[in-house]
This record gives C-alpha cells, sequence and structure tokens, in this order.
C-alpha cells in the first residue's frame, strides 16, 4: 500500500508514544493478536505504512531538532519503550496563539513566535504533501485548534482532533470540511483503555443488568504537562463537557456526576492514576456501590487509537469522503459527532473499514 504522510501538531509525550509505537511495531504480523494492537491491518494498512513528514512545535529545545530527538527533549516523560532512528524531519516553528497558557510557558519554553503565521504553516504541509494533520495540542486551546483545522483545509489534508476542542463534532467545521472535499475526524482522543472507556463500561455493565445509577464520578491524577495545563480551571471547560458526555449519553435519565477534578503531582510523571465511583440500586432497591482505581502509562495508552485513526484518515481521502466521519470516530473519541454504545461503535468501525458503511 502507498506510504501515509502524517503531520504532528505538537511533539509531547503523545506524540513521543505514537512515533515509538510506529518502530516497536513495524514487523507486527497481520491476522495474529498482537499484544497492545486493535488492528494490525486497517483497511490495508499496516502500521508501518505511517511515514511522518512534518511537525510543528513551540519549545525552543524541539524546534530545528530531528523528530526523532525532539521526542525524548524535556518536558517530555513518556517512557522510552523502542528505539527511534533518525527520521530526517525538522521540526517547524509553530504559532503560539492559545496553545500555551500563562502558567506553561517556562515548561514548555516558549520560543519569540512573532512573524509566524499560518502560510507557513500551509506551506510545510504542502511541500512535505502532508496528507494527515494529527492535532496534539494542549487542552484548552480554543482559538489554536481552529487555526490548524484551518491550514489542514488550506493545504488539503485530513484533520485528525486528539484534544478537546469540538471541531468534528461541530455541524459548522463539518461543514466547512465537506466542502473542502476532506475528512475531519474527532473529538477528544478516547484512550485504548482508559478513565473514560472504563467508566463508560461501568455505567453501560449497570444498565444492561437493571441497575439504577444514581450518582457517579470520577477523579484524575498525573505528573505530565497535560495535567500541569489543566491546573487552570478555565483551560478545563471543554474538557469537562466532553468526558461528561461520554458518561451520561448512555443514560436514557439525568445522572448527578461529577468527571474532575485533574489533580497535578509532578513525582507521577506520565503515570494516571484514575478512581470511578458509582452508587446504584438493584433488585428490592438494595443498594450497590462500585470502587475503581485505574493505573496506567497515560501517553502509549492513546496511541493505539491514534494509529488506527491515522489510517482511518487515509482511507476516507482515498475513498474521496469529505466531511466529519462517524463510525470510527464514535469508537475512538470521546465526543464523536454521534454517541452510542461502545459495541455498537465497533461494529459500525469493522463495517466502515470492510466498507459497509458510507462514514
Amino acid at each position: 500500500m502507498p506510504e501515509i504522510r502524517v503531520a504532528l501538531v505538537g511533539v509531547g509525550n503523545s506524540a513521543s508514544a505514537l512515533i515509538q509505537g510506529t518502530q516497536y511495531y513495524k514487523d507486527a504480523k497481520e491476522n495474529t493478536t498482537v499484544p497492545g494492537l486493535m488492528h494490525v491491518n486497517f483497511g490495508g494498512y499496516h502500521i508501518r505504512d505511517i511515514k511522518f513528514v512534518a511537525a510543528f512545535e513551540v519549545n525552543k529545545d524541539k524546534i530545528g531538532k530531528d523528530l526523532s530527538e525532539a521526542i525524548f527533549t524535556a518536558p517530555n516523560c513518556a517512557v522510552k519503550f523502542a528505539e527511534v532512528p533518525p527520521l530526517g524531519v525538522k521540526i517547524s516553528p509553530a504559532p503560539v496563539l492559545d496553545g500555551v497558557a500563562p502558567h506553561m510557558r517556562k515548561t514548555f519554553n516558549v520560543y519569540d513566535d512573532s512573524g509566524y503565521d499560518k502560510a507557513n504553516v500551509v506551506k510545510v504541509l504542502k511541500e512535505t504533501k502532508t496528507q494527515v494533520l494529527v492535532n496534539y495540542l494542549p487542552v484548552g486551546s480554543h482559538d489554536a485548534a481552529r487555526f490548524y483545522a484551518q491550514c489542514a483545509m488550506d493545504a488539503g489534508c485530513a484533520f485528525v482532533n486528539c484534544m478537546p476542542e469540538f471541531i468534528g463534532s461541530d455541524a459548522e467545521w463539518a461543514k466547512k470540511f465537506e466542502k473542502a472535499g476532506l475528512p475531519v475526524l474527532g473529538d477528544d482522543i478516547k484512550s485504548q483503555v482508559g478513565a473514560t472507556i472504563l467508566h463508560r463500561s461501568l455505567v453501560r455493565l449497570c444498565l444492561d443488568r437493571g441497575v439504577i445509577v444514581d450518582e457517579t464520578y470520577q477523579l484524575n491524577l498525573g505528573g505530565d504537562t497535560d495535567f500541569q495545563n489543566m491546573t487552570v480551571e478555565e483551560r478545563l471547560k471543554t474538557k469537562r463537557v466532553s468526558k461528561t458526555e461520554a458518561v451520561t449519553s448512555l443514560v436514557p435519565y439525568a445522572l448527578p456526576t461529577r468527571i474532575g477534578p485533574s489533580d497535578y503531582v509532578p513525582f507521577l510523571r506520565n503515570k494516571k492514576i484514575c478512581y470511578v465511583s458509582l452508587k446504584g440500586r438493584k433488585f428490592g432497591d438494595r443498594p450497590i456501590n462500585i470502587s475503581v482505581k485505574l493505573e496506567v502509562e497515560d501517553s502509549p495508552n492513546s496511541a493505539g487509537v491514534v494509529i488506527d485513526l491515522i489510517r482511518a484518515a487515509k482511507i476516507a481521502l482515498d475513498r474521496k469522503i469529505s466531511g466529519a466521519l462517524l463510525s470510527m470516530p464514535s469508537y475512538a473519541f470521546k465526543h464523536p459527532p454521534v454517541q452510542v454504545p461502545d459495541p455498537v461503535a465497533r461494529q459500525w468501525t469493522e463495517d466502515w473499514i470492510a466498507d459497509k458503511r458510507e462514514r
């Protein structure tokens, strides 16, 4: 199959895990069960077909470096689980916009971006013949997310929005991509086995077994820049909406829910700890209480999903599908255009790969 030419917005921990994963699984055998992968072959594309051709950053220590080196540059702290050879991709500077909160400027070691505009980004995307642009901006990057969505359209790229700004799930933006003849996939990546999918599974289990869920909450702790960024409440608005709707959308009645806060514990580094609590009533109105703790390395947990999204975006380009995709996003994102139970979303995805569904 032809290669899939990918550009990254943000070269943080998530990008590090994704790039390492393409090396770790490059020789994965098809038609076998491979630990950590949902699909070795996704619609004819193997993981080794993914080729990174460009990346954008605001960190002075990353700009100009080869992508293989930048993914291990501070403040990145994702675990190193694969050797990455030089990729021949130099990190390009990016406009800061609102992608960096005031309290994160020192941590991100931000360069002076005066004079760097959209034209520069679009030029890089066109010169590198990028096909899929993956957005890894920090939570709260309202203007920057929309800036890069527009850049993707101007450069003729599919857009994969991994963060909680509503692009793929927004009707207006979906129409823009449809008019441009390009696919958009979003929003807010759902990890392979993370807090959201675990929480959804517990709620669905109760509903399927006739239990009334009276209240539930989810608390998260982590020590990387994602959690440090989210210590400012005003940057959490869409994140909280995204995570909350992912759970409450399954319930046919009003459900008192609290998702958050996200607490920053520096020594945890890229480790994420999640606590989920659920209270309900079963037969005879007798109480049932469920408390669960999940502990994972955060960045690799999402990378396996993004590897599938990149290939889904390329298939959409191949099939000349434009606008918001529905099937794969319902399985891969917390805030997709259409919320359905996870078993349904998985079947939609498999049917879409087999070209049995339009989107």
